[in-house]
């Protein structure tokens, strides 16, 4: 069981920065592919971002490309979401996931974390 805990969350104007963390309680974080995914209040959650174990590839949601950028430091067992130009739709709570295969389908995502509260004020 690899546990999971979100970081770095918290209430911000809109045009700002947030980095949310995620850090996993084992090493063999590094073997997982790294996701971010979103719920707002009254929605399903959504795919954010995702990083492969190498950080090869990256994939990021439309609604998050050229504002959001996910990264990872495998020293620290770490995930990261740089998330700048933040805008009120962008309120939700976030949770980190990682999968053992390479893919943004939620479904795929075997460990999650409890999730972190970001709001963007207008």
């Amino acid at each position: 069981q690899v546990q999971l805990v979100e970081s770095g969350g918290g209430l911000v104007q809109a045009g700002g920065s947030l980095r949310l963390s995620c850090a996993a309680s084992e090493r063999t974080f590094s073997n997982y592919v790294k996701g971010w995914f979103r719920q707002a209040p009254g929605k399903e959650r959504e795919f954010v971002a995702a990083i492969s174990w190498r950080g090869s590839s990256i994939a990021y949601a439309d609604a998050v490309k050229g504002r959001f950028t996910i990264s990872r430091d495998d020293a620290k067992n770490t995930v990261y979401l740089q998330m700048n130009s933040l805008k009120p739709e962008d309120t939700a709570v976030y949770y980190c996931a990682i999968s053992r295969i390479w893919t943004i389908t939620m479904s795929q995502y075997i460990y999650w974390g409890q999730g972190t509260q970001v709001t963007v004020s207008s």
